[in-house]
């Protein structure tokens, strides 16, 4: 329960029994019918102080569950999200491998064919 339902609560029953005592202290009854009166009127405060309580617990159990589903759905949300970034970044080293492979080998056969040139214009002018 939270400081301000245990608040709440100890308010009702304090403002409760002293509201209760002066009533029944200023009523013109006898001290047998006052003091059963004011058992009565603690035993009413009892009662509606534990339903304030079960009633704050209640709440008390209903915000965190709610915030523990809230917990649990933003951790499944991450959990897909970082498993979607994982598959895009496998997805982008594969693509940048074929394109460094691909790269490699258009380099590989541009130096060939620059070799091959070089070898040819070196054989005319040797003939």
């Amino acid at each position: 329960m939270s400081e301000k339902s245990g608040d709440l609560v100890k308010g009702l029953i304090i403002g409760g029994l002293i509201g209760a005592i002066l009533g029944i202290l200023y009523a013109p009854k006898s001290g047998k019918e006052t003091r059963e009166d004011i058992a009565k009127k603690a035993d009413e405060l009892l009662v509606k102080a534990r339903e304030e309580y079960e009633k704050a617990l209640e709440k008390s159990k209903t915000a965190y569950d709610a915030a523990v589903k809230r917990v649990m759905e933003t951790e499944e949300l991450a959990r897909e999200k970082v498993e979607e970034i994982e598959g895009k970044v496998t997805e982008f080293a594969e693509q940048s491998s074929e394109i460094i492979a691909e790269n490699t080998s258009r380099l590989k056969k541009a130096i060939d064919s620059g070799i091959e040139a070089y070898r040819e214009e070196k054989n005319k002018k040797s003939v």
